[in-house]
């Protein structure tokens, strides 16, 4: 049973249990897609079924995770399989089940608001957002919020983070940012607002058939 009821691995050269990062982010993938489709499909069609599910699904998978094996969550499992072919990117266990019980914490809070009690409001919204945000920033920036949370509460040094955050060194050459390239993404910024002030009339008109020059109104009155 120990073996089953537990959370990490035992992996050479490290001296506690770790986890495959890489497997955590394509899960962390997963979760965001399914999530922000779900979130979309309440917002735009005011059809909350999808979300309903996707909060079940959640706070299931968290649930497994931490009080069960990480190893045996459906969602890891997946995104296990899909990374099988990258070299593991092992980090501290400790951090990662601090960083899930949050998402728990976020899960079981929506799954009162949303399933048991059937209801919206911008609490609902509030934790919808925290947690895509959780997601988004583990699966495309390879950054766990919940991990930062958890050396500032516990006042620990945290171990084997993704990149070596954790680690104090200067950055590399090819890391540091310099004042022309700040530049650039400020001209960029600039250059978006511009379009949205000039040609936000433009881009709203409807589009129409390249061949027959009806807009998209027209052709679905001619289909009625």
């Amino acid at each position: 049973m120990s073996r089953i009821f537990n959370f990490g691995e035992d992996v050479a050269g490290y001296n506690i249990r770790v986890l495959n990062e890489r497997e955590i982010r394509a899960g962390a993938g997963l979760l965001f897609v399914f999530m922000f489709i779900a979130i979309l499909s309440a917002i735009m069609q005011t059809n909350f079924t999808l979300l309903k599910y996707a909060v079940m699904i959640f706070l299931a998978d968290m649930l497994i995770r931490v009080f069960v094996n990480p190893k045996y969550s459906p969602i890891l499992i997946l995104g296990r399989f899909i990374v099988r072919n990258q070299v593991p990117e092992y980090v501290g266990a400790v951090q990662k089940k601090f960083a899930w019980v949050i998402g728990i914490a976020l899960g079981l809070t929506m799954f009162i608001l949303i399933n048991l009690m059937n209801t919206f409001s911008v609490i609902t919204g509030l934790l919808c957002l925290i947690c895509l945000i959780f997601l988004f920033f583990e699966s495309a920036f390879g950054i766990c919020l919940g991990c930062k949370f958890y050396s500032w509460i516990y006042k620990e040094k945290a171990q084997y983070c993704p990149g070596e955050v954790c680690e104090i060194k200067d950055r590399q050459e090819i890391q540091r940012t310099s004042l022309p390239q700040w530049i650039v993404v400020i001209a960029f910024v600039a250059y978006i607002v511009s379009l949205v002030y000039f040609f936000n009339d433009t881009f709203k008109a409807p589009p129409r058939e390249l061949f027959s020059g009806k807009s998209i109104e027209e052709m679905q009155q001619e289909q009625q």
